[in-house]
């Protein structure tokens, strides 16, 4: 009887494409030819019988069942890069998995990975970002960065960063906001996801919050968007907001009014005594590199 259980080459392609979004981009990273990525990305579809790619012009995404196999490919390969480390000595290559809130990323962890990679060319990293909690559920990780309550993961984690809060808007709006009841005037961009933002100002500001009128965005960085088309007035999450802030053109409202954030960037993990040689090294460099963002 044969079996059903793929080449591991094949599931090797699968990964890479998977991860690049892109047969041309797996097959330079793979030393092979797109072609011959398409090839056992078909070969693989055929054994499984069901497709694991929607193929457009120029790149390819997950179906629903690509998306569902990945985390488990991910993981035993990692698992065999891990016993084979154990057994035989250090790998030419480690990879290694990093997942994080996408305003950290954006803002705090793109301008530090060059530096890191250059100090670590073995540590091949991916990293993907998520927006809510259930974007970090049921993924295969070596780490992640989440905002708020590290509990909620049922893991061990350290806390990486905390944030002050302070209204931003273009300059034009800006200089009509000479004292804090101004803000009242202009609609009042709140990123939905989070528990703590215009309420924590104005608390801080003594302000009477059922007065403010909203429009909800799901993300910082769509926030800053619409502050920048003139939507309104975003919350600046300093330090992880500045390279944003800086991009869209917005400028402080009330200069030298913020507060204090409720909640902060923590790293989770499994287990720090489980945790690979990779992950651990990552795991240090984070910790030294966002206490000296904290510091800036």
């Amino acid at each position: 009887m044969s079996t059903r259980i793929p080449s591991l080459n094949w599931l090797r392609v699968f990964e890479a494409a998977a991860r690049t979004e892109s047969f041309a981009r797996a097959a330079v990273q793979l030393n092979m030819s797109a072609a011959a990525v398409s090839q056992q990305v078909k070969a693989l579809e055929t054994r499984l019988g069901t497709p694991l790619f929607h193929r457009h012009a120029h790149a390819v995404t997950l179906t629903e069942a690509g998306r569902a196999y990945l985390p488990s490919v991910q993981q035993s390969l990692l698992m065999l890069e891990t016993a084979t480390t154990g057994l035989f000595g250090e790998t030419r290559e480690q990879r290694l998995y990093v997942q994080s809130v996408l305003l950290f990323a954006h803002g705090v962890l793109a301008s530090g990975l060059p530096g890191f990679q250059a100090a670590h060319p073995q540590i091949n990293l991916s990293l993907s970002t998520g927006n809510v909690i259930s974007d970090f559920a049921n993924r295969f990780t070596d780490l992640q960065i989440v905002f708020g309550n590290p509990a909620l993961f049922n893991t061990e984690s350290d806390e990486l960063l905390r944030e002050h809060l302070y209204p931003v808007a273009l300059p034009e709006i800006a200089e009509q906001i000479a004292k804090p009841q101004d803000l009242l005037k202009f609609t009042l961009i709140e990123v939905s996801t989070h528990r703590a933002s215009w309420p924590r100002l104005f608390e801080h500001l003594r302000l009477p919050a059922g007065q403010a009128r909203y429009f909800f965005a799901d993300n910082s960085l769509m926030a800053a968007e619409l502050a920048a088309h003139g939507s309104g007035v975003a919350l600046a999450r300093a330090p992880a907001s500045d390279r944003i802030i800086s991009l869209s053109g917005l400028v402080p409202c009330l200069p030298d009014i913020a507060c204090p954030g409720q909640e902060a960037y923590h790293l989770v993990y499994p287990s720090r005594t489980s945790m690979r040689p990779a992950a651990r090294v990552f795991r240090d460099w984070l910790m030294d590199y966002s206490a000296a963002v904290q510091t800036r």
